[in-house]
């Protein structure tokens, strides 16, 4: 397949005004409002410090939250912050295209940088609308003008079809920052190169991501071996008759995931040697750590794998040749239920194969446990991972490719 997308290596920008789109979406205290954490900041710093030190004049577009959440906020702390991480001044400005807005950028010298305000404060932000009808928004058509190119840095929104992520796309010419090139050089590695055995490692409590994975990746014949943990693994094992008592059965239906039963029956009557269930699971007893075969599960919640999965499981994992993981495999957070996700991850770590984790929890679980240098790709959006490895068309990715061919 034709992945060909343009980089910041095919560009001279010196003395160019691109506007660049990241994701610095962080966590914030709901009291003090301060930022909490600055992972993704970082992650982007190396785009926005290469720009400038190309002598770009780099115009960034970002944003935090969503309407009617706690945390949308301007994006003053993250211009403080981002200060701070690239070594030189990021201007902040506390509106999208006012008079005030593009005058700055009119006035810009090469290798200064400025951080426009939050673009989910404006509303034609957040509405599906198609490409032609994003390049036709005020924010598309008021900007556009003032710049030579649209650096698309932002993958952990790229499964997003919004104004600033394909918009701009539509009217200047459209080249992928360093952390986009990068996640899309991964992904689409394991792809178009896996090698087999191709062992998936799928779990978590959002159990639609990974099961949707699971079923492209059997379709297609993508993978050799799916190991089931968290919830996808509890769903499955209700489809294959367990019986995981009451209390699990109705934490299924409340996370919506009743239809998914009747996916995964599906799933299991056609592939059923390549889909690998729990023998036994790790239930909350007593605010303890209590192991049970699945055929003598208690009325009480499922909070991890046991350990006779997990050593079957690394198993599997330590003859891969190429790994996919999403989702932690229990309720990790909680001490004793740490085991099942940390010692998967060990052997992902251990293993000779080409490994990613799909970001999100299994990513953070990951660098608490110090395995960043040893996983061969750590992607830094977990639902733009899993889309993209799902075989699902990513729309920031596409406008890219699209862009390419225009040139």
């Amino acid at each position: 397949m034709d992945y060909k997308f343009n980089t910041m290596d095919d560009f001279d920008l010196e003395g160019k005004t691109v506007l660049l789109r990241v994701d610095v979406n962080s966590p914030v205290d709901p009291l003090s409002g301060d930022l909490l954490d600055d992972t993704r900041m970082r992650l982007h710093s190396t785009t926005i410090s290469e720009l400038s030190e190309r002598g770009a004049k780099v115009v960034i577009l970002a944003h935090q939250s969503r309407p009617g959440k706690s945390d949308f906020t301007p994006l003053k702390q993250h211009a403080l912050a981002l200060s701070s991480i690239v070594g030189t001044e990021v201007q902040y400005v506390d509106s999208i295209f006012s008079k005030e807005a593009r005058d700055i950028i009119s006035n810009l010298v090469d290798g200064e940088i400025v951080l426009l305000e939050n673009v989910r404060f404006y509303s034609e932000e957040m509405p599906k609308l198609s490409p032609e009808e994003q390049a036709n928004t005020y924010m598309v058509k008021t900007l556009a003008p003032y710049a030579d190119y649209f650096i698309n840095d932002a993958f952990a929104t790229a499964h997003r079809s919004q104004t600033s992520i394909i918009g701009f796309s539509q009217v200047l010419p459209s080249i992928a920052g360093r952390v986009m090139e990068l996640e899309l050089t991964s992904l689409f590695g394991i792809l178009d190169n896996a090698q087999e055995p191709r062992v998936y490692v799928l779990g978590g409590i959002k159990a639609d991501d990974s099961i949707n994975v699971m079923a492209n990746a059997l379709k297609t014949n993508q993978a050799d071996y799916i190991l089931t943990t968290g919830l996808v693994a509890n769903i499955f094992l209700v489809a294959s008759g367990v019986e995981l008592q009451e209390y699990n059965n109705n934490f299924i239906a409340e996370r919506g995931y009743e239809d998914y039963i009747e996916i995964a029956k599906d799933l299991l009557k056609d592939f059923s040697d390549k889909i690998i269930l729990p023998v036994d699971l790790a239930i909350l007893e007593d605010d303890k750590r209590v192991e049970y075969s699945i055929d003598e599960i208690p009325n009480l919640p499922i909070y991890d794998i046991g350990t006779k999965t997990i050593e079957m499981y690394k198993e599997k994992i330590l003859l891969a040749k190429t790994l996919f993981a999403n989702g932690p495999a229990g309720v990790f957070e909680k001490e004793g239920f740490n085991l099942g996700t940390e010692d998967l991850l060990n052997a992902m770590a251990e293993s000779k194969g080409f490994s990613i984790i799909g970001g999100g929890h299994l990513a953070a679980a990951a660098s608490n446990l110090d395995l960043d240098d040893s996983i061969t790709h750590i992607s830094s959006g977990g639902g733009a991972s899993i889309n993209l490895i799902a075989g699902e068309e990513l729309p920031a990715v596409k406008a890219l490719i699209e862009s390419a061919k225009k040139k």
